[in-house]
Parts: C-alpha cells; sequence; structure tokens
C-alpha cells in the first residue's frame, strides 16, 4: 500500500511538472521573436470575411473630395482633422463654407447624435452578409473614443454627443448573432499634447496601454487592429510590453487575433497577420505566395469613413465586392470590408445592398471560401476568371465569368473522382486525359443557376 502511494504520489508530481513546463513553454516574451512565434487562432483563418465599422466625429462633415485628387489616402474622410491642421485647401473651404469662419472640430462632439443608432439592425444585417467577425473602431485619430475611457478626460460618446457607450451596445449585438467582436485603436491622437509633446513614454505608460488593457478587459476583443504607428517603432510605443501582456495574461489571451501596426518598422514583419489597404502597404502579400496570414481591408468606396459626396460611380458594385472577396480568398487572405455609418448611426442603403448581396452569394457558395487555404498547386488562369480554394481534399474552382466553354485544370491527372457545381443537382460533365481535367459546364438559365456574379465547382480527390 505504502509502494502505491509513493508511486501514485511520484506519478502527480511528474504531471505537475509536466504541466507546468506546458505552461511556462506558453508564456510569451517582450520581444517580437517570441511574439510572433504564437500561431494565430484557427477561428480568423476560417472566418475569411469582415466587416470594419470606420464611426465617429468625422461622420459628421462626412467630406473629402473624390475626384479632384488621385491619391488613396487624399479620398479618406476619416482623415477630416488632419486635412485641416495641414490647411488643406479643398478641406478648410469645405469647412468654412459649411461651419463659418474659425469654427471647431470639437464642436462635431455635440453634432455626433446617433440618434438613429440601433444596434442590433447593425448586427442583423452584418450577419446576413456571411461575415464571420466585425471591428468597430473604439478611437481613431482624432483620440474621440467610443466608449467611457478614464484616460480620455470625457472627450468619448458617454458624456458627449450620443451619451452611449457604443463600443458595449454594439459588441453585446454583435456576439448576440453569434458574430465575433474586434476593435480598432489608433497608437497616435493627432491633438493630444502628451503625443505631440513626443514623451513616448509616457504616453505609451500613462495613455495608450492603460487605455488598451481597459478595451481588452471591458469589451474582450478577439481581433484588436493597431493603427497610427508610423511615427514611432514598436520599441519606443512600448507595444511589446503591451502584447506580451495581451498573450500571456489577458482575459482574451488564447482567442484574440492581432495585426501588424505596432511600430514603424513591423508592417509585414510582426505580427499575427499582415495587412493591406486598397492594396497598398505591402500588396506583394496578395499574391499568395508567401504562408503568413494576411488581410486586405477596404472601403465599398473611396473611404473608409462615411462620405456623402461619393456616388454610384464611387461604389464597388455587389458583383466586384463578391470577385474581391474570390481574388483575396484564393490567394490565402481575408477581406475586412468596411462600411462607415452617418452621424445619425444609418448605414446607408447602398452599402446595406453591397452586404446583402455578399451574403446571399455566400449562402451558396460559402463552402468554397469559409475554412479554405490557398491551393497552392494553383495554375495561373485568373485573367480567364477563374479562382482556386482549398479545402481537406477538395479543390475549389470559382468562375468570375460564366465560362463559354471547358474549363481545363492542370496537374491533377486521375485524382478527380467527382465534380459538381454548388447550389445546384444539375450533373457535371468532366473528364481526365494527359494530366488534365476538362470540366463541361452545365447547361443552366436564369431559373435554374444556383446564384449569380460568380460560381464554384467542387472537386473531390481521391485519397
Amino acid at each position: 500500500m505504502g509502494i502505491k502511494i509513493k508511486y501514485l504520489g511520484l506519478l502527480a508530481l511528474l504531471v505537475f511538472i509536466m504541466s507546468a513546463s506546458r505552461c511556462a513553454a506558453q508564456q510569451f516574451e517582450r520581444n517580437w521573436g517570441s511574439l510572433d512565434a504564437r500561431p494565430i487562432p484557427a477561428w480568423w483563418s476560417e472566418a475569411k470575411f469582415g466587416i470594419f465599422v470606420h464611426w465617429g466625429l468625422y461622420s459628421v462633415p462626412a467630406y473629402a473630395p473624390v475626384d479632384e485628387v488621385d491619391g488613396v489616402y487624399e479620398k479618406y474622410a476619416e482623415h477630416y482633422l488632419m486635412r485641416l491642421m495641414e490647411k488643406n485647401k479643398l478641406f478648410t473651404a469645405y469647412h468654412t463654407q459649411r461651419y463659418g469662419e474659425g469654427a471647431s472640430y470639437a464642436n462635431f462632439a455635440l453634432m455626433f447624435r446617433a440618434q438613429s443608432f440601433e444596434p442590433e439592425k447593425w448586427a442583423d444585417l452584418f450577419k446576413s452578409s456571411g461575415a464571420g467577425y466585425v471591428v468597430l473602431t473604439s478611437k481613431h485619430h482624432d483620440g474621440f473614443c467610443l466608449w467611457p475611457s478614464a484616460q480620455s478626460n470625457g472627450w468619448n460618446s458617454k458624456d458627449l454627443g450620443p451619451k452611449r457607450d457604443i463600443i458595449g451596445d454594439l459588441s453585446a449585438a454583435v456576439r448576440n448573432t453569434g458574430l465575433r467582436f474586434g476593435l480598432y485603436y489608433s497608437l497616435l491622437e493627432w491633438t493630444n499634447p502628451l503625443y505631440s509633446a513626443g514623451d513616448m513614454d509616457a504616453w505609451a505608460s500613462g495613455h495608450m496601454i492603460p487605455q488598451m488593457k481597459d478595451l481588452v478587459e471591458r469589451y474582450r476583443p478577439e481581433v484588436f487592429f493597431a493603427d497610427g504607428e508610423w511615427d514611432y517603432t514598436s520599441e519606443q510605443l512600448k507595444s511589446t510590453t503591451f502584447l506580451q501582456w495581451l498573450y500571456n495574461e489577458s482575459s482574451v489571451k488564447n482567442t484574440i487575433v492581432i495585426n501588424d501596426r505596432w511600430g514603424k518598422e513591423t508592417r509585414s514583419k510582426h505580427g499575427g497577420y499582415y495587412t493591406t489597404e486598397y492594396d497598398l502597404i505591402g500588396d506583394t502579400l496578395t499574391s499568395g505566395s508567401i504562408e503568413h496570414p494576411w488581410e486586405e481591408s477596404r472601403g465599398i468606396g473611396t473611404s473608409y469613413g462615411y462620405n456623402k459626396f461619393e456616388t454610384t460611380a464611387h461604389y464597388f458594385s455587389g458583383k466586384q465586392l463578391i470577385d474581391l472577396l474570390i481574388e483575396k480568398v484564393s490567394g490565402g487572405g481575408n477581406l475586412l470590408l468596411n462600411v462607415g455609418p452617418d452621424a445619425d448611426g444609418l448605414i446607408p442603403v447602398v452599402m446595406q445592398e453591397r452586404l446583402l448581396a455578399i451574403g446571399q452569394w455566400l449562402a451558396v457558395n460559402g463552402e468554397a471560401i469559409y475554412g479554405t487555404t490557398a491551393w497552392h498547386e494553383r495554375p495561373k488562369q485568373q485573367d480567364r476568371g477563374i479562382y482556386f480554394t482549398k479545402k481537406g481534399g477538395d479543390i475549389y474552382v470559382i468562375c468570375t465569368k460564366w465560362p463559354q466553354g471547358e474549363i481545363s485544370v492542370p496537374g491533377l491527372g486521375k485524382r478527380v473522382k467527382k465534380v459538381q457545381m454548388l447550389g445546384t443537382d444539375i450533373p457535371v460533365r468532366f473528364k481526365v486525359g494527359k494530366g488534365q481535367l476538362r470540366i463541361t459546364p452545365p447547361a443552366i438559365n436564369p431559373a435554374t443557376a444556383p446564384c449569380v456574379h460568380a460560381w464554384a465547382f467542387k472537386l473531390t480527390l481521391a485519397p
């Protein structure tokens, strides 16, 4: 009996030591080598499609030039304050004409009322779009917070304007639909004296990190999208200090996903996933030639923040957005598509229509998108409107143009056992010869077509 107890005691001690070793191995250090080694949570890679929401004081003037300038960033309505500070002629002329000489940007805090903001309706729309996650701007570069931040000195949506905790309201509504919720956060503030003074130790330790920790523990986001990192290095911003805490101690340490904007040297080099923006900033990532997770973000129009001067000519159509999603996912990335509500809290109808069009397409073809990876042996047929994704032992051939003849896919040999078109039971004829798979598209018409805009074929391969 004594020997058995002693054996069990030793076994328990061994289990404890092994468990402690595993826990110790999971602890991340305050350096990029350690932090970059953390695998990205699988849920994000499988979701493929997310909704970005830019909403704040810039939604009041809702202005940026659309045809008068060529640069992508010059068309961002959310940069309204910075353009005024730079004395940009287009912005200052609009501001003076609309609000009067000497009118302050701060006045928008009283005009940003969000009187028609119904978070449940937003969440239902996002769910209907087929997205898997939603990312809201908690604070943009103007410093105005959409939650009652203790560091904001009252410059927030609870004390001013809407008199609401917007993040709290939307996060609850989004999660009630089963979607995951994330937050965007600006590491800089254009007019904050503490930031302008350049004392990054005081800024990071006394303002930025306490704010970020408050956001994490109060709302438990599963995406943390940092931005505004271009003035200082990640060491000056103490980014690795925050991320070490986020990965080791926070309440979301096992599910949180972060991007790569944590210092002026970090984009496309460090972080959980790499970011592109209107196909800028490391746009070579979209080639699908790397294994690192990446995501493209863009607005439906030319801006992230609502711009009331955009017309249908500036908006992507539903077809273009579906094609964009297919392109990014086939290259191994995610798409974070932005909507910009107006100051009342209404999402423009044209944006709603675009999201619903994507959702209708995904309801039929989501199998070819969700949970897939890039097929690295894929032939280069994008110029013909043919893209490929892979999931387990299946290959998906997605056509953004209806094929006018046979679809030829080299390299599969006799491994293909079945071909079917998603959304329909109409048989699909195919043949294999000389290492080529040849698919004959079925005869369909508007009454029998499973969807519009793009069509997916599932190839079932032999083990």
